[in-house]
């Protein structure tokens, strides 16, 4: 059996973030379902050189935000941020196949011999992002085990890119690195064909490779009995706060939160603690999903559920980009007053995922292939 490693940002951020569990594990599961009895994927439990000094547990030390406020509301949140952080680690350690070992930039050559590794995969999410880790070895594949046609990217970002004169002739050479190239987004499609010769293709994102079934085996029983809405914030936004209020005052709704916004525990249901497979379960049962959350605007599709998005800073680009494929681009709002379609027919919706996904496997499946045998080769 050969091992395809998953590259991602995944285990070591600031904040745990389900997008990113969540986007591995279905990409995980799809390299495993088109491997069959040939390959199965593994993740890398890699740490990049940015990230080394970032400790979960003390999220104050490293925080964006440096608004007392935020910062006091992130204090008052360190028990569920705890809490949650076991449920994270409890999750890639059972629900995935992953390297016994921790890996950094010091040691990461030795991941082939140690875990059988025969290819590599790098994505998705924003690893492509220079503001966020800089141009990464692990993430651009520039260890001296993941060239010579051993690495593929898939869904890989660059969220909204901000290269100068030196960081775009770096990429340029690391571009080189992939035997092909699958992108989240359009915004650097064009670019980064121009700068390679291998394939480039536009792709979905992982969690929409699979349908709303192949979560139920991961999704924790319904939480709450009593009707909600459930409010997943990223970023504070005091617009996004007052619509879901607004709804939910309307319907006669509880408000089920998961933010950093501990002080809103004496009107809402606050959730930070919420493992994978719990805000699975709150996504899935939920009434209405008001959020400025990429992958929870996915998921909120994914199980069919009436939701809008706020816009925003630096996620703007992706979630226009998705809204527009789902054709629901009026679910965006800024500040709340927007008017959008009070329904929304996701057998339509469905469709339109259901061509783009075609597409992804196909591409995913086709470069797979390639290495595999590629390495079949090289191994004589």
């Amino acid at each position: 059996m050969k091992y395809f490693g998953i590259v991602s940002y995944n285990i070591y951020a600031n904040f745990t973030n389900y997008g990113s569990a969540l986007q591995s594990w279905a990409l995980s599961q799809t390299i495993d379902n088109l491997g069959s009895d040939k390959w199965k994927a593994k993740l890398i439990d890699y740490c990049p050189d940015i990230l080394k000094d970032k400790d979960p547990l003390n999220p104050m030390k490293n925080m964006w935000d440096k608004d007392e406020k935020m910062r006091k509301e992130c204090e008052l949140s360190l028990p569920a941020i705890k809490e949650n952080y076991v449920k994270f680690m409890r999750f890639y350690n059972e629900e995935f196949s992953k390297t016994k070992k921790s890996y950094t930039s010091s040691d990461f050559n030795d991941v082939v011999e140690d875990e059988n590794i025969s290819g590599f995969v790098c994505g998705s999410d924003t690893i492509f992002c220079v503001d966020e880790f800089g141009i990464d070895d692990g993430y651009y594949a520039n260890y001296d085990c993941m060239k010579n046609g051993q690495t593929i990217s898939y869904a890989a970002s660059f969220g909204d890119p901000h290269f100068n004169e030196d960081t775009y002739k770096v990429l340029n050479d690391r571009l080189q690195n992939f035997k092909a190239i699958g992108l989240r987004e359009n915004n650097m499609l064009e670019y980064v064909k121009k700068h390679t010769n291998v394939n480039v293709q536009k792709v979905l994102d992982p969690t929409l490779i699979l349908n709303a079934e192949d979560y139920e085996k991961i999704t924790a029983e319904k939480l709450e009995n009593e009707k909600y809405l459930l409010l997943y914030s990223r970023r504070y936004n005091q617009n996004m706060y007052d619509f879901a209020e607004k709804i939910a005052k309307e319907n006669g709704w509880r408000i089920i939160e998961i933010s950093l916004q501990a002080s809103n525990a004496s009107k809402h249901r606050m959730f930070y603690e919420a493992g994978v497979e719990e805000f699975l379960s709150l996504v899935k049962n939920a009434e209405f999903i008001v959020t400025n959350s990429f992958h929870g605007m996915i998921f909120a599709v994914q199980f069919r559920r009436q939701f809008v998005i706020f816009s925003r800073e630096q996620c703007s680009t992706k979630i226009e980009e998705l809204l527009k494929l789902f054709g629901l681009e009026d679910r965006l709002l800024i500040n709340g007053s927007e008017k959008f379609n009070k329904n929304i027919d996701y057998i339509k919706v469905h469709e339109r995922i259901n061509n783009e996904r075609i597409q992804s496997i196909k591409f995913l499946k086709k470069e797979l292939n390639n290495m595999y045998v590629e390495g079949d080769k090289a191994n004589g």
